[in-house]
């Protein structure tokens, strides 16, 4: 078979050669293209920060703080799920590497038409010396095996959430079909065959259980800090309690595998609100405070992609500078 990557750069040879014109348009573009994002990150930041500040003045500065703590926790760790993913695909490039490219590249989903955050993700690879078609097949794979995980999680949540969405019942159709598709096999053989369409190289060997059961629980782990991030917002005012928890999971998986689908909508919004709102509300909350926590939550989860993709930039800068 045939690999799945092109050469690439020996990163661990310390020569440096004059860079071409055409490399240096291509790092004015990449500058440009993050540069482009944060700045739609930061226009949804300001959008929303009038109601976001006024939610929060109401709730306790522990709750909130944990919560955007649980979900910087939640990106990590949906992280570490993404690099030992592109690790099995060739040589191992570590965390703080690969939570640069990763991190920085996702914000590309705050443009419209989340395709942004692949094609960045591959060029910041690139930008390391990666394959443009290593980093594009690790996060075809993890978003694949991360949706399965949501929609088995988004069971969690299935009586408030599909009572009122109850189109979105299509979802469950998907579970079976999803598990059946986490088999190594069978992954492996539908990952190439994506890539076939592509017009990419085929996987050049069969993926392992350990590295799909790494990915699938970074995934759920992930889907469950988010939980908590929600549960804490809502917990500030009310008391939905042990049960309220579970469902602000569940509608957390669900908000999140929506707005994924939501492709055209940067970062998914407005569609992940709707879940939250009804979890919330059925856990005891009135409307206008779950719309306001569901507002609250959207500016928090860009707080933590601004803290962490600048965190990861500046590990891997840190990393690098000592080599």
């Amino acid at each position: 078979m045939t690999t799945v990557e092109t050469p690439e750069e020996d990163t661990s040879v310390a020569v440096k050669q004059p860079k071409s014109t055409k490399a240096k348009i291509l790092d004015v573009v990449r500058w440009i293209a993050i540069l482009l994002v944060v700045g739609f990150a930061a226009k949804t930041l300001v959008t929303n920060w009038g109601e976001f500040w006024r939610t929060l003045s109401e709730v306790a500065w522990e709750s909130s703080t944990l919560s955007l703590l649980a979900l910087i926790a939640a990106i990590m760790v949906s992280t570490y799920g993404w690099q030992v993913m592109v690790d099995d695909l060739g040589k191992p490039i570590g965390y703080a590497r690969g939570a640069q490219i990763c991190l920085v590249g996702s914000l590309g989903k705050y443009v419209p038409g989340s395709v942004w955050a692949y094609l960045l993700q591959m060029e910041l690879g690139r930008k390391a010396g990666l394959a443009r078609a290593r980093i594009f097949t690790g996060s075809l794979i993890q978003l694949g095996v991360g949706v399965v995980s949501a929609l088995v999680v988004s069971l969690l949540a299935a009586p408030a959430v599909f009572s009122n969405s109850p189109r979105a019942l299509w979802l469950f159709v998907l579970i079976p079909v999803g598990l059946a598709m986490l088999h190594p096999r069978v992954l492996t053989w539908g990952t190439s065959l994506v890539l076939r369409i592509l017009r990419r190289p085929p996987l050049d060997h069969r993926l392992s259980w350990s590295v799909v059961g790494k990915v699938f629980g970074s995934s759920t782990a992930a889907w469950a800090l988010q939980g908590v991030h929600l549960w804490l917002l809502a917990n500030s005012v009310g008391t939905p309690g042990f049960s309220g928890f579970v469902l602000c999971v569940g509608a957390m998986a669900v908000a999140m595998t929506v707005g994924t689908f939501a492709f055209i909508l940067p970062s998914g919004v407005g569609v992940r609100e709707v879940a939250q709102v009804a979890v919330l509300t059925a856990s005891g909350l009135t409307v206008v405070q779950a719309t306001a926590f569901a507002i609250a939550s959207r500016v928090m989860f860009t707080v933590a992609d601004l803290i962490t993709a600048g965190g990861a930039a500046l590990s891997a800068r840190l990393v690098t500078s000592r080599v």
